[in-house]
């Protein structure tokens, strides 16, 4: 593979970054630098730095071998983690912050799902086995950044562009179809790039050669992106949708509640949410089944399977309809998280039907998030004991008098005092004796 700009010199700065300053950083590129050695900042944190956003993992790049790496962290005092040596991975750990470090590496052998690699001293190499133009930037530790694929152009103009041919760069990894969208959604512009989605949609059948937990973890993040909806459409078109849930026939349902949960409407709580967003692309017909099926296919987990399928075939209803009293009692008897879900589904569904809804209906829905937002369940004042202190036998008739009472304590809107809730005891009590 040929570089585009294979100059050794910078082409550009990062400026000035806190996390670049800050004094584990400091402390783990002094201990990789000791020997001299061209130690850089690579992927992710550079990515970001120069598009002027939050920084999370800081990655590090060094022609050293990992066992020298580690030698080096342990002189400084620094914890050092052997968590990928096969691949030239170590994690070295200063005041609690991770960095990864990574001996730089050629691809020697690659089937689409595995990668065998040799390692190399040749930072051009290594910049071009990476999938994306705007992934392969390197940074020296004082900023000054590497680009030998044009990637600090293509992140100003918003180009999401493999590095090579987009063919072979799939065919190295199927995983990166699903990449192309995350990173597109993440940071492209139109137009997206057709020879990237004429290599996507040659080789969307292959995605069902990768495992289910790393389809899972792209998918979600797909989800999570600023507009999934135009991103979904791109892989339906593709054909590579339906290879991970072909189930999905709401994209304008996601849609709706992706401006919903992002600027529609200001409330604690209500975010992006990758397992509601995965709900609204289900559709009404045999939904229950559908999100099993789904569900077993993303290897989900119980909770997230069980929360899936409560919100594509809900055994409660939660929308507009709901009076203050039929709310309280929605938010006490299956939570606050729940009864956001199914509400926001609800309206995100209304708005796929209307795009706009009456002002007062609008505005129950907010006062349900927003009920949802300020909600400390009351506590019901009775328990056993208390039944027990009338003469009744401990058995089922214990809970079941207790049961008729909070019924009656909670369709009271959860006024009546502890007094007033032993009362209706006694006279439940009298009532079998």
């Amino acid at each position: 593979m040929v570089s585009l700009n294979a100059s050794t010199e910078p082409q550009g700065d990062l400026g000035p970054q806190p996390w670049l300053a800050a004094a584990a950083t400091r402390a783990v590129m002094a201990a990789l630098t000791v020997d001299g050695a061209d130690v850089r900042f690579v992927g992710g944190c550079v990515r970001d730095a120069l598009a002027k956003r939050p920084v999370g993992d800081i990655d590090i790049a060094t022609p050293d071998m990992p066992e020298r790496v580690i030698e080096l962290l342990e002189q400084a005092g620094i914890k050092a983690v052997p968590t990928g040596l096969k691949h030239g991975t170590v994690t070295a750990v200063a005041d609690g912050t991770p960095f990864e470090v990574t001996t730089l590496r050629r691809d020697t052998e690659t089937d689409g799902r595995h990668t065998k690699v040799a390692f190399t001293d040749d930072w051009v190499a290594d910049a071009e086995r990476r999938d994306f133009t705007i992934n392969a930037m390197s940074a020296s530790p004082s900023g000054a950044v590497y680009d030998y694929n044009d990637g600090i152009a293509d992140l100003a103009h918003g180009r999401v562009r493999f590095i090579g041919r987009a063919e072979s760069r799939i065919e190295e990894d199927y995983l990166r179809i699903l990449r192309f969208f995350r990173f597109y959604g993440a940071y492209g512009r139109p137009p997206i790039d057709r020879e990237a989605l004429a290599a996507c949609r040659l080789h969307a059948q292959d995605i069902q050669r990768l495992s289910a937990e790393r389809i899972r973890v792209e998918f979600l993040k797909i989800l999570l992106v600023p507009d999934p909806a135009d991103i979904l459409i791109h892989m339906k078109g593709t054909g590579v949708l339906d290879m991970i849930v072909s189930e999905a026939a709401e994209i304008p349902c996601l849609r709706m509640l992706n401006w919903l949960e992002t600027r529609a409407i200001n409330v604690k709580g209500v975010e992006p949410d990758a397992i509601r967003r995965l709900a609204a692309l289900i559709g009404a017909d045999e939904a229950e089944a559908a999100a099993v099926g789904v569900a077993e296919r993303l290897k989900l987990s119980n909770a997230e399977r069980t929360r899936l399928i409560d919100m594509a075939a809900p055994t409660i209803t939660v929308d507009a309809n709901l009076d203050e009293d039929e709310a309280t009692r929605a938010l006490r008897r299956i939570g606050t998280e729940r009864t956001r879900d199914l509400g926001l589904l609800s309206w995100a569904r209304e708005l796929t039907r209307q795009a706009r809804l009456e002002r007062g209906r609008t505005g129950t829905y907010i006062a349900l998030m927003e009920l949802c937002a300020n909600w400390s369940p009351p506590v019901f004042p009775l328990n056993g004991e208390d039944v027990l202190a009338l003469g009744i036998d401990p058995g089922p008739d214990v809970g079941q008098l207790l049961e008729k009472v909070e019924e009656w304590w909670e369709n009271g809107g959860y006024r009546a005092s502890r007094q007033q809730c032993l009362d209706r005891l006694f006279r439940e009590a009298e009532a079998i004796k």
